[in-house]
């Protein structure tokens, strides 16, 4: 015990280094871990989209245009905060957050959380997992139906 003591003593840098390692590896792993339980890989996502989950594409109109997951809706991640209000009556349902690669959609995944809703989920890996698990793909906006003439 006498040389621990003695080693910090005299490297006190060291020690302190040593120390903040240990802190930022703890805080990172506990973050990790809340956060993961509310990470869902592809095939996860599709069993909740076949449980009625909503899937909320972050990413703007031009990503969203260019592939996006069947029945998503696009609301960027800009938005999100003004669209609240009318995103109310999803409370009770699940709620799948998607961007490009799974980190803007952690951020809405938080902001849900705060406002309320319980069942939101985020993609891991965005819509770059989805296209390499071989996910089905959209292209092009949703339009409606064209009038024959």
């Amino acid at each position: 015990m006498e040389r621990i003591l003695e080693f910090t003593g005299n490297h006190p840098l060291l020690v302190s280094a040593l120390m903040i390692s240990f802190f930022v590896l703890v805080f990172s792993e506990l973050r990790r871990k809340a956060t993961a339980v509310s990470a869902v890989d592809p095939a996860m996502a599709v069993r909740l989209i076949n449980d009625d989950a909503t899937i909320i594409d972050l990413r703007s109109s031009e990503a969203f245009g260019r592939g996006h997951i069947v029945n998503a809706r696009n609301i960027p991640m800009d938005e999100l905060e003004a669209r609240m209000e009318k995103l109310g009556r999803l409370k009770g349902k699940p709620i799948v957050t998607v961007c490009d690669a799974g980190i803007t959609s952690g951020r809405a995944l938080a902001a849900l959380k705060t406002a309320g809703f319980d069942a939101v989920y985020n993609l891991k890996g965005g819509m770059n997992a989805w296209a390499q698990a071989g996910m089905p793909i959209v292209s092009g906006k949703k339009t409606k139906g064209k009038k024959k003439a």
